[in-house]
């Protein structure tokens, strides 16, 4: 059977035009519908849609990276053209005097600007270390195990991550202040532990929950140990998404202000964040020179940031179990 006859068996419409026909005709119509290609509209609705989302996407990212550009280009400027308020994207001169004043080679007194960092660095490090290491433990046995009050206790955890940092800071100066904590490297680190752990263990949960439990069970029938297991076949494929939960918990000991002013006092003790506070006096605020700090805080961030940024892809879709 051919195809033409193959397709006038599945239509029969089309087999009883072909019987009403006169002998020897032809079906003009037919044969024009089947020659002619079908035409699509010039703007299909898909494509449309499409660079619609990219507009509204573009739109969006431009009013988030305003205050960003207006701090890097006002860092560039001297502080009495930002309180004119001169036009900043049309501005005739930039000056890198902000940046000698801020490294204290200017004709202004700097700031202990390698103290803060190493603090920041030392608190964000060691801070970050510590709760990757809690929520890996904590996320794996919440995704691997069945215990009592499991689900009590995963709520609970996700909601003292749900309550503002800031309005802990009362109760955490006056429990500081009676155990000695305040002013104090620990003490910083063990509030920014306590902020991270809760959303590592549920990124971390996440993540292992999306590993076929067969895997292991597998490597243990190979002869692995539970541990050799986890570190050798689980822990491999979770690693993008504990390199995120790090990277989150890092950036937010780094960039954390309302808690760490609070809490640190001398120059032993202050982060970067912090240091934008020494910009003001009474009745005077360095602009300039806190914006020239901002752009010192942020340029560790975005060189981190772009270092692990495949890892920051969380949408990852593990592959299932093959027979």
């Amino acid at each position: 059977m051919t195809q033409s006859a193959l397709a006038v068996d599945r239509n029969p419409i089309l087999a009883r035009t072909l019987e009403t026909a006169p002998p020897g005709g032809a079906l003009p119509e037919l044969s024009r519908l089947e020659d002619e290609p079908v035409k699509e509209p010039w703007l299909p609705t898909a494509l449309l849609l499409r660079w619609g989302v990219r507009a509204c996407v573009f739109i969006a990212m431009c009013l988030i990276m305003l205050p960003g550009l207006w701090v890097m280009l006002n860092a560039f400027r001297t502080n009495v053209a930002i309180l004119a308020r001169d036009r900043i994207f049309a501005a005739t001169s930039y000056t890198l005097d902000n940046f000698r004043d801020v490294f204290g080679m200017g004709d202004t007194a700097g700031i202990p600007v390698k103290a803060y960092f190493v603090n920041s660095l030392v608190i964000s490090v060691t801070s970050t270390v510590i709760a990757i290491a809690i929520g890996l433990a904590g996320g794996y046995a919440f995704a691997r195990y069945k215990f009592r009050f499991k689900k009590t206790l995963f709520v609970g955890l996700m909601l003292s991550r749900a309550v503002p940092g800031i309005a802990l800071s009362l109760p955490v100066f006056i429990l500081w202040s009676w155990l000695g904590l305040i002013d104090t490297k620990v003490g910083t680190i063990i509030v920014y532990v306590a902020m991270n752990v809760p959303f590592s263990v549920w990124l971390i949960d996440g993540f292992f929950r999306q590993i076929p439990k067969e895997l292991a069970e597998a490597a243990e029938i190979d002869g692995c140990t539970r541990w050799q297991a986890f570190w050798q076949v689980e822990f491999p494929m979770a690693k993008s998404g504990i390199a995120s939960a790090a990277i989150f918990a890092f950036l937010t000991a780094w960039n954390e202000f309302a808690l760490a002013s609070q809490l640190t006092r001398s120059t032993d003790t202050k982060t970067l964040p912090v240091g934008l506070m020494d910009f003001t006096a009474q009745f005077t605020i360095n602009w300039a020179g806190m914006c020239a700090l901002a752009v010192i805080i942020i340029i560790p961030a975005l060189i981190l940031t772009f270092i692990v940024q495949k890892h920051l892809i969380a949408g990852l879709t593990f592959g299932g179990v093959k027979g």
